[in-house]
C-alpha cells in the first residue's frame, strides 16, 4: 500500500501494513543471500518505528471515524455531532502521551474546533442526532441544550403535521351558492307522510352523540406526547442497526416523529456518495465505450447503486 495525496487515510494504511510486514521484512533483510548482493542494507531504525507505531494509535480514531461515515447503507446525517464530539474527547492529550502523539492530537482538535460554528447548522445536527434511536438520549450536550433540542423536535413535528393537513384541505363550496334546479318533468312533489320513530320518543335524551369528557388533543400535544413515550423507550443498539428499519417498525407508535425522522435521517453526512457516482461514471464511460447515450448512462449508474443481485 502507497500514500496518496488525496486520501490522508492512505498513509495510516500504509504505516500499518509496513507495521504488520516489518517483522518479516526485517527476517528477510538479515538472511545471508541479501547481504551477499547488497553491502548495505537501508531499513527504518527502532526510532522510526516507533514513531509509525504511535502515529498509527493517534490516528486510529479518525480511521474509524472515516469509515463510519462513508457508508451508504446506513444514516450519516445524525452520526455527526456525537462523533464530533466524542473524537474532540478522546484526542485529548495525555500525560502519557509522547510528544509526537500530543502533536498530532493538538492538530486534530484545533481543526475540530473550527467546524460546525454555524448555530442554525448545529440546530440541525443536533436534531439528527435526536431523532436517532441511537444517540436520543444526546449526551454530549449540556441538560438546557439538551431540553431545548427536543422543544424543538416537538415544534417541528407539529408544524410539518399542520402543513400536511392543511395542503390535504379542499374548501367545498357553499351551499347556498349552488343554484337549485327543479325537476319540471317529475311532477309537483309529494308530501311525505307523517312519521313516528323511536327518535320522536327518546331523541331529546339519547339521540345526540355521546362527547368525550376531554377535548381533542391537537397537533403539539401529540407530537409531545410521542417525544415523552420517545425517550422513556429503550435505546437503539449501535452494532448493526438501522435507525430507518426502526423508524419503519414504530412508525404506528409515533407518527408525528417518524415523518421528521425520514426528512432529517435521509439527509447525507458527506460527499462520499456523491464522488463515488462520479468514480462509477469514469469506469463505465471509457474509450471503448464512447458512444453511450447520456440516457443510457443514466439508467447504468442508476442500476449499479439500485439493484441488489442476490
Amino acid at each position: 500500500m502507497n500514500d496518496v495525496v488525496t486520501r490522508w487515510n492512505s498513509a495510516f494504511d500504509m504505516l500499518l501494513r509496513f507495521l504488520e510486514q516489518q517483522p518479516a521484512i526485517c527476517a528477510a533483510l538479515l538472511s545471508g543471500e541479501v547481504r551477499k548482493t547488497e553491502k548495505e542494507v537501508c531499513t527504518l531504525s527502532e526510532a522510526d518505528i516507533t514513531s509509525a507505531e504511535e502515529i498509527v494509535n493517534a490516528l486510529k480514531p479518525m480511521k474509524v471515524a472515516t469509515l463510519v461515515m462513508s457508508e451508504e447503507s446506513s444514516p450519516t446525517i445524525s452520526v455527526v455531532a456525537p462523533l464530533h464530539a466524542q473524537l474532540i474527547h478522546d484526542l485529548q492529550e495525555s500525560s502519557s502521551d509522547s510528544t509526537m502523539t500530543k502533536e498530532i492530537k493538538s492538530a486534530i482538535c484545533l481543526d475540530f474546533s473550527k467546524r460546525y460554528l454555524d448555530d442554525e447548522q448545529k440546530e440541525i445536527l443536533y436534531m439528527a442526532s435526536a431523532i436517532d434511536p441511537r444517540f436520543k438520549a444526546l449526551p454530549f450536550l449540556s441538560e438546557d441544550k439538551r431540553q431545548d433540542i427536543y422543544v424543538r423536535v416537538i415544534a417541528e413535528a407539529a408544524r410539518s403535521q399542520q402543513r400536511e393537513t392543511d395542503a390535504d384541505i379542499v374548501p367545498l363550496p357553499n351551499v347556498e351558492d349552488i343554484p337549485v334546479q327543479e325537476d319540471i318533468s317529475a311532477g309537483p312533489s309529494k308530501r311525505p307522510r307523517d312519521s313516528f320513530t323511536l327518535a320522536d320518543l327518546l331523541g331529546q335524551t339519547y339521540g345526540g352523540a355521546v362527547r368525550p369528557s376531554h377535548k381533542k388533543k391537537n397537533t403539539h400535544d401529540q407530537a409531545e406526547e410521542e417525544m415523552t413515550r420517545y425517550k422513556e423507550a429503550a435505546p437503539m443498539p449501535l452494532a448493526g442497526a438501522n435507525p430507518l428499519d426502526w423508524w419503519k417498525q414504530h412508525q404506528s407508535e409515533y407518527p408525528l416523529l417518524s415523518h421528521l425522522a425520514k426528512r432529517y435521517l435521509c439527509i447525507p453526512g458527506t460527499s462520499v456518495s456523491s464522488e463515488r457516482v462520479f468514480s462509477t461514471a469514469g469506469d463505465i464511460i471509457t474509450t471503448q465505450r464512447s458512444a453511450l447515450s447520456p440516457e443510457h448512462v443514466d439508467e447504468i449508474l442508476f442500476l449499479n447503486k439500485n439493484l441488489k443481485i442476490k
